[in-house]
């Protein structure tokens, strides 16, 4: 049996205010990955143990509930709670050989590596998208 894939590209031309409902949607996303990460990193290092996702769930909103980030409320929440979904397992599985691959004979740990030309990157699991 022949398979054929077929690609298409699209380019998104914004207006002006779109453009900057993006940028700010863009920022907020980055904003959230990175405080998410810090907590996660010093709770590791201070307790010893990992941060759940219905954790980092609870403190996005509490973080929206601030005066200091109440900003965060402005922008879509779905591309924040992708944040947090996305960070969770990265965090959960790092290490400088990747995840190791579950099933293996006892005592053996072999490590996934990256492979070329996969990318990772979801909007919403139907779709993806590769950076150049």
């Amino acid at each position: 049996m022949i398979t054929v894939r077929t690609a298409y590209k699209f380019r998104a031309y914004p207006d002006s205010e779109q453009a900057a409902q993006l940028g700010r949607t863009f920022g907020c996303v980055r904003l959230v990955w990175n405080k998410t990460l810090d907590a996660r990193h010093r709770r590791y290092h201070t307790e010893g143990r990992s941060t759940s996702y219905t954790e980092t769930d609870a403190a996005l909103s509490e973080w929206k509930r601030t005066g200091e980030l109440a900003f965060l409320s402005e922008v879509p929440s779905v591309p924040l709670q992708q944040t947090l979904r996305h960070q969770h397992p990265a965090f959960q599985h790092f290490s400088p050989l990747g995840p190791a691959i579950p099933g293996t004979r006892a005592g053996a740990v072999v490590r996934r590596r990256a492979t070329p030309g996969r990318h990772f990157g979801s909007a919403t699991g139907s779709c993806s998208w590769r950076s150049r």
